[in-house]
């Protein structure tokens, strides 16, 4: 890989000849000509801050993205279409095969490069543009915040990585440059850490207060409280680190208080419903602090330009990626061959198959469905009919329901479809989910390929069922605030302060709309802290998958805490028979990067294992 970006097109004039005895000249001159020149205009400048926020599109949501943030933890096992090939080798993160040639590490590794290196090229030019000191200041904290994400999801699955591309650290490099700057490694992970921090606290400096708000204006540029938000992450991944520092913890509950307890400057809050979170229509909400934006229906401005396929490039795939096959339930009556929701929905989406929910996820860590509303805030759980035929209506009856227990199941089936049932919809148990590959659970064909569905991404705008969603991917929400300000505390010894901040996440999870203050009351009293000592690191990590299932975290947030292999090992029947520690807790720094460096020892720069 040359970690370099092209910045001008030549056009040559050249001479043909034609005929003997007839000569003939064309002449073509170049009239336009871009060049690095381009960003030292406003317009130029604005540009490439715009091109930093919308490469990130590649990061998160696309199917190979999602697959490196999710497969193979505790949480999401294989689904039945987990795709293999070099182009999207899905199986391999589910079930630890993966090489250094995978094609899906390609990916994160290929598009985070030019972009740091672009974002070096804007922190050099910035004081050349002919713009205030106050703009100057917020687009330089938009620059470094967008460096430090870009460096902070490389080194979360890389571990260390260059900060100098060709022209010294964190300096913009113009020629083709074939070194790998990785060496010493532990030297480099220490400077990674250290650039990362140094920006964002650059970044909490100078952004604005607020992002745009609504009703007036929507959008996620970057604001104060995402920059609290991610300092806090990167002083809590550090302090698990080789690299890490005495007053890390202490440091990352700082930035996070620093926006909990001051949500009405930085106009963030906690949504009163935790279903309300990633409503769709509801996605500009206070609570989310920062996304990755794509355009609603325009998959060419979106840079999707194969949306009916998996384009593999900035698509919004996790819309589609965790669904189960929902066109397959069919109705309970033993006369009737009908499947009410054959018929895909734009609602629903494709029922692609990549992941599907660990036995443990649904069983365990969602083991209190009752009290705690973030399982079916998380899930879908009831589908309406999109088929009409056989008792149902489309767009009218319900087509079928997921369940929360067996009990519920054999409850709602034993009513007869002849009597009180209105509709003969069929009630699908979890002893007929399809949890891991190889295992249906004695479920029969029809749903062996069914399982409980996230619903986080649903994008009932898409047009086509097919498509991909465009809603903004959160990437920092003030949910995962409480939860890292909680933890920094734990592990700074103050466990009443780690207590009472999730209490705060409890009391949330425990209301619903149609409940009243004091059955609310009730739930928070069944599922609430009550002794410090409740907080530990694995409960912390259980309280991630509530609040975070799903969302692309869950890989990291097990590695980096060293807990990746005992709990893959516990939860992942898929993985567990390969996970390898020493090995595992990193991806592999890919083999068309090693193939591109002028250096016969080619094994020093790769990660242990591979």
């Amino acid at each position: 890989m040359k970690l370099s970006i092209k910045f001008f097109i030549a056009v040559c004039a050249f001479t043909v000849l034609v005929a003997p005895g007839c000569t003939k000249r064309l002449e073509e001159n170049p009239y336009t000509v871009f060049s690095v020149d381009y960003f030292k205009t406003p317009s130029g400048f604005q540009n490439g801050i715009n091109a930093l926020y919308s490469g990130l599109r590649f990061l998160f949501g696309p199917e190979g993205a999602v697959a490196m943030g999710v497969a193979g933890t505790d949480e999401w096992a294989m689904g039945d279409q987990a795709r293999a090939g070099a182009a999207g080798d899905l199986t391999s993160f589910c079930n630890y095969t993966l090489d250094n040639t995978g094609g899906s590490i390609l990916t994160p590794w290929n598009r985070s490069f030019n972009n740091i290196n672009l974002a070096n090229a804007l922190a050099d030019l910035a004081p050349e543009i002919q713009i205030g000191d106050a703009e100057r200041n917020i687009a330089l904290g938009e620059i470094r915040f967008l460096r430090a994400l870009y460096y902070l999801n490389l080194v979360q699955y890389f571990g260390a990585v260059p900060l100098d591309l060709g022209s010294g650290e964190l300096k913009f490099n113009q020629s083709p440059f074939q070194g790998f700057n990785r060496l010493p490694i532990q030297e480099t992970f220490v400077k990674n850490y250290q650039a990362i921090i140094e920006d964002l606290i650059f970044a909490t400096q100078n952004l604005p207060d607020t992002r745009p708000q609504p009703p007036a204006a929507a959008a996620f540029k970057l604001a104060k409280p995402a920059a609290f938000h991610l300092l806090a992450k990167a002083y809590l991944h550090r302090a698990y680190s080789t690299a890490a520092q005495a007053t890390d913890f202490q440091n990352a509950y700082t930035a996070a208080m620093e926006v909990i307890n001051n949500q009405a400057k930085y106009a963030v809050a906690l949504e009163d419903y935790y279903d309300e979170v990633h409503r769709p229509g509801n996605d500009y909400n206070n609570e989310i602090l920062f996304a990755v934006e794509r355009v609603p229906g325009n998959y060419a401005a979106s840079e999707v330009p194969n949306p009916q396929g998996i384009s593999g490039t900035k698509g919004m795939d996790a819309s589609n990626d965790f669904n189960g096959d929902y066109t397959a339930v069919r109705s309970p009556l033993a006369t009737s061959a009908t499947a009410p929701v054959s018929t895909r929905t734009a609602q629903y989406g494709r029922p692609i198959r990549r992941f599907c929910p660990t036995p443990w996820l649904f069983h365990t860590a969602f083991a209190d469905k009752y009290n705690d509303s973030r399982f079916e805030g998380s899930f879908r759980t009831v589908y309406i009919a999109s088929t009409t035929g056989g008792g149902f209506t489309a767009n009218v009856d319900t087509g079928f329901i997921v369940a929360l227990s067996d009990r519920m199941a054999d409850s709602l089936n034993g009513i007869s479809p002849a009597g009180p049932r209105l509709k003969p919809y069929r009630v699908v148990a979890p002893r007929e989910f399809y949890f891991v590959s190889g295992n249906t659970n004695g479920a029969a064909t029809a749903t062996a390929n069914f399982y409980p569905t996230l619903k986080k991404y649903e994008d009932p705008a898409r047009g086509v069922a097919n498509y991909p969603g465009a809603r903004p991917f959160p990437v920092c929400k003030l949910g995962e605030t409480y939860l890292l300000a909680a933890e920094a505390a734990m592990q700074s010894g103050n466990g009443q302060a780690a207590m009472d901040l999730i209490n705060v996440i409890k009391l949330r999870a425990a209301a619903r709309p149609e409940l009243t203050p004091s059955e609310i009351t009730a739930r928070y009293n069944a599922i609430r802290l009550t002794s410090p000592a409740q907080v530990t690191l694995d409960f912390i990590l259980d309280e991630r998958t509530r609040e975070l299932a799903g969302e692309s975290t869950r890989w990291p947030d097990l590695a980096i805490r060293g807990k990746l292999i005992e709990r893959v090992k516990a939860h992942n029947t898929d993985a567990a028979a390969n996970i390898t520690a020493g090995k595992h807790e990193l991806r592999p720094i890919p083999r068309e990067q090693l193939d591109r460096i002028i250096d016969e020892n080619k094994a020093q720069y790769q990660n242990p294992g591979y």
